[in-house]
Protein backbone atom coordinates (compact mmCIF):
# COMPACT_ATOMS: atom_id res chain seq x y z
CA UNK A 1 0.00 0.00 0.00
CA UNK A 2 1.12 3.40 -1.04
CA UNK A 3 1.79 5.90 1.78
CA UNK A 4 -0.22 9.02 0.20
CA UNK A 5 1.12 12.51 0.01
CA UNK A 6 -0.89 15.15 1.42
CA UNK A 7 0.21 17.33 -1.74
CA UNK A 8 -1.87 15.50 -3.32
CA UNK A 9 -5.25 15.70 -2.02
CA UNK A 10 -7.74 13.15 -1.30
CA UNK A 11 -11.38 13.82 -2.37
CA UNK A 12 -12.34 12.07 -6.13
CA UNK A 13 -13.80 14.57 -8.41
CA UNK A 14 -17.47 14.47 -9.16
CA UNK A 15 -19.29 12.16 -12.22
CA UNK A 16 -15.60 10.38 -12.54
CA UNK A 17 -15.62 9.00 -16.59
CA UNK A 18 -15.63 5.18 -16.65
CA UNK A 19 -14.72 3.61 -19.89
CA UNK A 20 -13.71 0.50 -21.46
CA UNK A 21 -10.00 1.06 -22.94
CA UNK A 22 -10.98 -0.70 -26.18
CA UNK A 23 -13.53 1.68 -26.82
CA UNK A 24 -13.93 4.96 -28.83
CA UNK A 25 -14.22 7.66 -25.56
CA UNK A 26 -18.15 8.69 -25.66
CA UNK A 27 -19.09 11.30 -23.44
CA UNK A 28 -16.05 13.44 -22.22
CA UNK A 29 -15.81 14.88 -18.86
CA UNK A 30 -15.36 18.96 -19.25
CA UNK A 31 -11.97 20.31 -18.55
CA UNK A 32 -13.83 22.58 -15.69
CA UNK A 33 -15.60 20.99 -13.55
CA UNK A 34 -19.52 21.66 -13.55
CA UNK A 35 -19.84 21.30 -9.76
CA UNK A 36 -18.81 23.37 -7.10
CA UNK A 37 -17.27 20.87 -4.61
CA UNK A 38 -15.78 19.24 -7.81
CA UNK A 39 -11.72 18.85 -7.92
CA UNK A 40 -10.44 21.44 -10.94
CA UNK A 41 -8.52 18.36 -13.16
CA UNK A 42 -5.79 20.96 -13.92
CA UNK A 43 -5.69 22.08 -10.29
CA UNK A 44 -4.38 18.65 -9.51
CA UNK A 45 -2.61 17.98 -12.61
CA UNK A 46 -0.53 20.89 -10.93
CA UNK A 47 -0.82 19.84 -7.57
CA UNK A 48 1.30 16.65 -9.48
CA UNK A 49 3.58 18.65 -11.14
CA UNK A 50 4.49 20.56 -7.95
CA UNK A 51 5.33 16.98 -6.22
CA UNK A 52 7.21 15.46 -9.01
CA UNK A 53 9.41 18.68 -9.08
CA UNK A 54 10.38 18.96 -5.33
CA UNK A 55 10.79 14.83 -5.51
CA UNK A 56 13.43 16.19 -7.86
CA UNK A 57 12.68 13.82 -10.52
CA UNK A 58 12.92 16.50 -13.41
CA UNK A 59 16.92 16.68 -12.82
CA UNK A 60 19.24 16.13 -15.67
CA UNK A 61 21.12 12.44 -14.79
CA UNK A 62 23.86 12.76 -16.79
CA UNK A 63 26.07 10.16 -14.90
CA UNK A 64 23.25 7.67 -16.43
CA UNK A 65 23.39 8.71 -20.00
CA UNK A 66 27.26 8.82 -19.75
CA UNK A 67 27.23 5.50 -19.08
CA UNK A 68 24.14 4.54 -21.45
CA UNK A 69 26.13 6.30 -24.49
CA UNK A 70 29.94 4.52 -23.36
CA UNK A 71 28.32 1.14 -23.24
CA UNK A 72 25.94 1.53 -26.89
CA UNK A 73 29.65 2.77 -28.05
CA UNK A 74 31.14 -0.60 -26.72
CA UNK A 75 28.46 -2.38 -28.13
CA UNK A 76 28.55 -1.10 -31.85
CA UNK A 77 32.36 -0.79 -31.31
CA UNK A 78 31.88 -5.24 -30.67
CA UNK A 79 29.72 -5.37 -33.47
CA UNK A 80 32.46 -3.84 -35.97
CA UNK A 81 34.72 -6.08 -34.29
CA UNK A 82 33.05 -9.11 -34.99
CA UNK A 83 32.31 -7.91 -38.47
CA UNK A 84 35.36 -7.49 -39.31
CA UNK A 85 36.57 -10.99 -38.16
CA UNK A 86 33.85 -12.76 -39.45
CA UNK A 87 34.95 -12.54 -42.60
CA UNK A 88 33.04 -13.92 -45.77
CA UNK A 89 30.87 -16.25 -43.38
CA UNK A 90 27.22 -16.61 -42.57
CA UNK A 91 27.51 -15.98 -38.96
CA UNK A 92 27.39 -12.63 -39.87
CA UNK A 93 23.50 -12.69 -39.75
CA UNK A 94 24.30 -12.82 -35.99
CA UNK A 95 26.15 -9.53 -36.31
CA UNK A 96 23.19 -8.42 -38.39
CA UNK A 97 20.40 -9.01 -35.60
CA UNK A 98 22.87 -7.43 -32.88
CA UNK A 99 23.26 -4.29 -34.85
CA UNK A 100 19.43 -4.09 -35.51
CA UNK A 101 19.48 -4.06 -31.60
CA UNK A 102 22.01 -1.79 -30.89
CA UNK A 103 20.60 0.88 -33.78
CA UNK A 104 17.09 0.52 -31.79
CA UNK A 105 18.64 1.32 -28.42
CA UNK A 106 20.14 4.58 -30.24
CA UNK A 107 17.14 5.34 -31.49
CA UNK A 108 15.23 5.59 -27.65
CA UNK A 109 18.17 7.50 -26.89
CA UNK A 110 17.63 10.06 -29.83
CA UNK A 111 14.38 9.81 -28.81
CA UNK A 112 14.84 10.74 -24.96
CA UNK A 113 16.75 13.97 -25.87
CA UNK A 114 14.40 15.86 -28.27
CA UNK A 115 12.25 15.44 -24.88
CA UNK A 116 15.18 17.44 -23.57
CA UNK A 117 15.96 14.72 -21.36
CA UNK A 118 19.52 13.99 -22.01
CA UNK A 119 21.10 17.83 -21.52
CA UNK A 120 20.24 20.69 -19.69
CA UNK A 121 19.78 23.07 -23.15
CA UNK A 122 17.53 22.37 -26.08
CA UNK A 123 19.71 23.31 -28.62
CA UNK A 124 22.33 20.92 -26.85
CA UNK A 125 19.49 18.06 -27.14
CA UNK A 126 18.79 18.47 -30.48
CA UNK A 127 22.53 18.44 -31.57
CA UNK A 128 22.38 15.15 -29.92
CA UNK A 129 19.35 13.93 -31.32
CA UNK A 130 20.39 14.33 -34.73
CA UNK A 131 23.41 13.21 -34.83
CA UNK A 132 22.00 10.13 -33.10
CA UNK A 133 18.88 9.64 -35.22
CA UNK A 134 20.60 10.57 -38.78
CA UNK A 135 23.93 10.14 -38.25
CA UNK A 136 23.99 6.85 -36.24
CA UNK A 137 20.69 5.32 -36.61
CA UNK A 138 20.01 7.10 -40.78
CA UNK A 139 16.45 8.44 -40.11
CA UNK A 140 15.34 12.17 -40.11
CA UNK A 141 15.44 13.68 -36.87
CA UNK A 142 13.40 16.64 -38.20
CA UNK A 143 10.54 14.16 -39.31
CA UNK A 144 10.81 12.23 -36.34
CA UNK A 145 10.28 15.44 -33.98
CA UNK A 146 7.22 16.39 -35.81
CA UNK A 147 5.45 13.28 -36.38
CA UNK A 148 6.72 12.77 -32.53
CA UNK A 149 5.33 16.01 -31.05
CA UNK A 150 1.93 15.92 -32.86
CA UNK A 151 1.51 12.40 -30.97
CA UNK A 152 2.25 13.57 -27.67
CA UNK A 153 -0.18 16.55 -27.98
CA UNK A 154 -3.07 14.30 -28.55
CA UNK A 155 -2.19 10.71 -28.26
CA UNK A 156 -5.04 8.85 -29.87
CA UNK A 157 -7.10 11.73 -30.96
CA UNK A 158 -8.85 11.24 -34.96
CA UNK A 159 -7.34 13.69 -37.22
CA UNK A 160 -4.88 14.78 -34.70
CA UNK A 161 -2.37 11.82 -33.62
CA UNK A 162 -0.16 10.62 -36.77
CA UNK A 163 0.34 7.07 -34.68
CA UNK A 164 -3.23 6.16 -36.00
CA UNK A 165 -3.35 6.95 -39.23
CA UNK A 166 -3.57 4.37 -42.15
CA UNK A 167 -0.06 3.17 -42.98
CA UNK A 168 -1.06 -0.41 -44.34
CA UNK A 169 -2.56 -1.11 -40.70
CA UNK A 170 -5.80 0.43 -40.05
CA UNK A 171 -6.13 2.09 -36.25
CA UNK A 172 -9.92 2.75 -36.49
CA UNK A 173 -13.07 1.48 -38.45
CA UNK A 174 -13.57 4.05 -40.22
CA UNK A 175 -10.17 3.67 -41.78
CA UNK A 176 -10.61 0.08 -42.33
CA UNK A 177 -13.93 0.16 -44.10
CA UNK A 178 -12.19 1.69 -46.77
CA UNK A 179 -10.04 -0.77 -47.80
CA UNK A 180 -10.25 -2.53 -50.99
CA UNK A 181 -8.80 -5.61 -52.28
CA UNK A 182 -5.45 -7.20 -50.98
CA UNK A 183 -5.31 -4.28 -48.52
CA UNK A 184 -8.72 -5.22 -47.38
CA UNK A 185 -7.60 -8.99 -46.94
CA UNK A 186 -4.57 -8.21 -44.74
CA UNK A 187 -6.50 -5.66 -42.70
CA UNK A 188 -9.27 -8.70 -41.75
CA UNK A 189 -6.06 -10.25 -40.16
CA UNK A 190 -4.42 -6.88 -39.62
CA UNK A 191 -3.98 -8.29 -35.71
CA UNK A 192 -2.17 -11.80 -36.64
CA UNK A 193 -0.12 -9.92 -39.46
CA UNK A 194 0.98 -6.79 -37.13
CA UNK A 195 4.10 -8.31 -36.29
CA UNK A 196 5.10 -10.22 -39.44
CA UNK A 197 4.32 -6.75 -41.20
CA UNK A 198 6.80 -5.19 -38.62
CA UNK A 199 9.93 -7.07 -40.00
CA UNK A 200 9.38 -3.76 -43.27
CA UNK A 201 8.93 -1.07 -40.64
CA UNK A 202 12.53 -0.20 -40.47
CA UNK A 203 12.73 0.06 -44.13
CA UNK A 204 9.45 2.24 -43.50
CA UNK A 205 10.84 5.02 -41.34
CA UNK A 206 14.08 4.88 -43.31
CA UNK A 207 12.33 5.37 -46.67
CA UNK A 208 8.89 8.20 -44.85
CA UNK A 209 11.40 9.94 -43.03
CA UNK A 210 14.58 10.11 -45.84
CA UNK A 211 11.48 11.45 -48.33
CA UNK A 212 10.54 14.66 -45.78
CA UNK A 213 13.61 16.12 -46.65
CA UNK A 214 12.82 16.39 -49.85
CA UNK A 215 9.42 17.84 -49.93
CA UNK A 216 9.61 21.63 -50.91
CA UNK A 217 8.92 23.14 -47.21
CA UNK A 218 11.09 24.23 -44.59
CA UNK A 219 13.22 21.38 -42.60
CA UNK A 220 14.93 22.87 -40.08
CA UNK A 221 18.88 20.72 -40.72
CA UNK A 222 17.93 19.60 -44.08
CA UNK A 223 21.06 19.51 -45.43
CA UNK A 224 23.07 18.04 -42.08
CA UNK A 225 20.51 15.72 -41.41
CA UNK A 226 21.17 15.00 -45.59
CA UNK A 227 24.81 14.88 -45.15
CA UNK A 228 24.50 12.86 -41.92
CA UNK A 229 22.23 10.12 -43.36
CA UNK A 230 24.49 10.03 -46.62
CA UNK A 231 28.01 9.64 -44.70
CA UNK A 232 25.76 6.53 -42.43
CA UNK A 233 24.53 4.30 -45.46
CA UNK A 234 27.91 5.44 -47.74
CA UNK A 235 29.70 3.62 -44.72
CA UNK A 236 27.20 0.50 -44.03
CA UNK A 237 26.66 -0.55 -47.46
CA UNK A 238 30.70 0.36 -48.62
CA UNK A 239 31.71 -2.38 -45.37
CA UNK A 240 28.64 -4.57 -46.23
CA UNK A 241 29.50 -4.77 -50.65
CA UNK A 242 33.61 -4.34 -50.20
CA UNK A 243 33.67 -7.13 -46.95
CA UNK A 244 30.78 -10.29 -47.87
CA UNK A 245 29.79 -11.28 -51.18
CA UNK A 246 26.59 -9.98 -53.10
CA UNK A 247 24.34 -12.27 -51.65
CA UNK A 248 25.38 -12.49 -48.27
CA UNK A 249 25.59 -8.63 -47.80
CA UNK A 250 21.75 -8.49 -49.01
CA UNK A 251 21.42 -11.21 -46.05
CA UNK A 252 22.83 -9.05 -43.70
CA UNK A 253 20.54 -5.98 -44.76
CA UNK A 254 17.57 -7.76 -44.86
CA UNK A 255 18.34 -9.66 -41.22
CA UNK A 256 19.40 -5.74 -39.76
CA UNK A 257 16.24 -4.04 -41.11
CA UNK A 258 13.99 -6.67 -39.88
CA UNK A 259 15.37 -7.08 -36.11
CA UNK A 260 15.30 -2.97 -36.22
CA UNK A 261 11.93 -2.32 -37.72
CA UNK A 262 10.27 -5.47 -35.16
CA UNK A 263 12.39 -4.23 -32.38
CA UNK A 264 10.86 -0.51 -33.10
CA UNK A 265 7.53 -1.88 -33.59
CA UNK A 266 7.48 -3.81 -30.75
CA UNK A 267 8.58 -1.10 -28.13
CA UNK A 268 6.02 1.15 -29.42
CA UNK A 269 2.83 -0.75 -30.12
CA UNK A 270 1.71 -1.45 -26.37
CA UNK A 271 2.08 1.99 -25.46
CA UNK A 272 -1.49 3.16 -27.02
CA UNK A 273 -2.79 0.97 -29.20
CA UNK A 274 -5.82 -0.65 -27.85
CA UNK A 275 -6.64 2.37 -25.61
CA UNK A 276 -9.30 5.16 -25.86
CA UNK A 277 -9.73 6.42 -29.44
CA UNK A 278 -10.69 10.03 -28.82
CA UNK A 279 -13.07 11.97 -31.16
CA UNK A 280 -11.92 14.54 -32.84
CA UNK A 281 -13.92 17.21 -31.31
CA UNK A 282 -13.91 15.80 -28.07
CA UNK A 283 -12.51 17.94 -25.25
CA UNK A 284 -10.60 16.62 -22.48
CA UNK A 285 -8.17 18.09 -19.69
CA UNK A 286 -4.36 17.22 -20.20
CA UNK A 287 -4.06 14.83 -17.63
CA UNK A 288 -7.17 12.45 -18.32
CA UNK A 289 -6.03 12.73 -22.22
CA UNK A 290 -2.50 11.51 -21.58
CA UNK A 291 -3.64 8.68 -18.78
CA UNK A 292 -6.62 7.23 -20.53
CA UNK A 293 -4.80 7.16 -23.36
CA UNK A 294 -1.41 5.14 -22.54
CA UNK A 295 -0.47 1.48 -21.09
CA UNK A 296 2.33 0.96 -19.02
CA UNK A 297 4.41 -2.55 -19.11
CA UNK A 298 5.40 -4.31 -15.81
CA UNK A 299 8.95 -5.48 -15.57
CA UNK A 300 10.88 -2.82 -14.06
CA UNK A 301 14.38 -2.89 -14.31
CA UNK A 302 14.46 -4.92 -17.08
CA UNK A 303 11.96 -3.03 -19.13
CA UNK A 304 13.20 0.34 -18.61
CA UNK A 305 16.26 -1.37 -20.26
CA UNK A 306 14.81 -3.30 -23.25
CA UNK A 307 12.18 -0.36 -23.90
CA UNK A 308 14.74 2.79 -23.36
CA UNK A 309 11.88 3.70 -20.60
CA UNK A 310 9.00 3.37 -22.87
CA UNK A 311 7.58 0.80 -20.68
CA UNK A 312 6.82 4.13 -17.95
CA UNK A 313 4.40 5.59 -20.67
CA UNK A 314 2.03 6.97 -18.68
CA UNK A 315 4.37 8.88 -17.07
CA UNK A 316 6.87 10.05 -19.84
CA UNK A 317 3.42 11.69 -21.77
CA UNK A 318 2.64 13.36 -18.25
CA UNK A 319 6.58 14.13 -18.09
CA UNK A 320 7.98 14.27 -21.21
CA UNK A 321 11.20 15.77 -20.19
CA UNK A 322 11.94 13.31 -16.98
CA UNK A 323 14.99 11.19 -17.41
CA UNK A 324 14.85 7.47 -17.74
CA UNK A 325 16.27 6.90 -14.45
CA UNK A 326 13.21 9.16 -12.50
CA UNK A 327 10.34 7.51 -14.01
CA UNK A 328 9.82 4.53 -11.59
CA UNK A 329 9.75 6.45 -9.00
CA UNK A 330 7.27 9.09 -10.78
CA UNK A 331 4.92 5.96 -11.53
CA UNK A 332 4.42 5.72 -7.65
CA UNK A 333 3.00 9.08 -7.37
CA UNK A 334 1.57 9.63 -10.27
CA UNK A 335 -0.51 5.86 -9.19
CA UNK A 336 -1.53 7.34 -6.18
CA UNK A 337 -2.78 10.59 -7.97
CA UNK A 338 -5.02 8.21 -10.31
CA UNK A 339 -6.12 6.28 -7.34
CA UNK A 340 -7.42 9.40 -5.34
CA UNK A 341 -8.87 11.16 -8.68
CA UNK A 342 -10.48 7.71 -9.58
CA UNK A 343 -9.22 8.03 -13.09
CA UNK A 344 -8.19 4.17 -14.68
CA UNK A 345 -4.36 3.45 -14.43
CA UNK A 346 -3.41 1.15 -16.76
CA UNK A 347 -0.28 -1.65 -16.73
CA UNK A 348 -0.04 -5.43 -17.65
CA UNK A 349 2.82 -7.54 -18.85
CA UNK A 350 4.78 -7.29 -21.98
CA UNK A 351 2.93 -10.72 -22.82
CA UNK A 352 -0.73 -9.57 -21.98
CA UNK A 353 -0.33 -6.15 -24.13
CA UNK A 354 0.60 -7.38 -27.51
CA UNK A 355 -2.32 -9.69 -26.95
CA UNK A 356 -4.57 -6.73 -26.23
CA UNK A 357 -2.90 -4.77 -29.42
CA UNK A 358 -4.07 -8.19 -31.63
CA UNK A 359 -7.39 -8.93 -30.34
CA UNK A 360 -7.90 -4.73 -31.05
CA UNK A 361 -6.34 -4.75 -34.67
CA UNK A 362 -8.47 -7.84 -35.28
CA UNK A 363 -11.37 -5.90 -34.33
CA UNK A 364 -11.09 -2.95 -35.93
CA UNK A 365 -10.35 -5.13 -39.14
CA UNK A 366 -13.39 -6.59 -39.41
CA UNK A 367 -14.97 -3.03 -41.01
CA UNK A 368 -13.35 -4.17 -43.95
CA UNK A 369 -15.39 -7.20 -44.29
CA UNK A 370 -16.93 -7.76 -47.56
CA UNK A 371 -20.38 -5.98 -46.84
CA UNK A 372 -22.29 -8.81 -48.88
CA UNK A 373 -21.07 -11.44 -46.99
CA UNK A 374 -23.64 -12.93 -44.52
CA UNK A 375 -21.89 -13.70 -40.91
CA UNK A 376 -23.84 -16.99 -40.45
CA UNK A 377 -23.00 -18.35 -44.04
CA UNK A 378 -19.27 -17.22 -43.69
CA UNK A 379 -19.38 -19.10 -40.16
CA UNK A 380 -20.78 -22.57 -41.97
CA UNK A 381 -18.66 -22.37 -44.95
CA UNK A 382 -15.81 -22.75 -41.94
CA UNK A 383 -16.98 -25.28 -40.56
Amino acid sequence: MLARDPRLGSRRPAGTLTISHTDTLGAIRATKPRRADAIDPTRNFTALSRVVRESGLLTRTRWFYAALVTALALALGGVVTGFILLGDSWFQLLMAGALGLILTQFAFLAHEASHRQVLESGPANDRVGRILAAGVVGISYSWWMSKHTRHHANPNKLGKDPDIEWDTISFTEADAAKQKGLLAAITRKQGWLFFPLLTLEGLNLHWRSISTLFERRPVKGRWIELSLIAVHFAVYFGALFWVLPLGMAFAFIGVQMAVFGVYMGASFAPNHKGMAIIPADAKLDFFSKQVLTSRNISGGLWASALFGGLNYQVEHHLFPNMPRPHLAKAREIVREHCATLGVPYTETTLVQSYGIVIRYLNRVGLAARDPFDCPMVDRFRRA
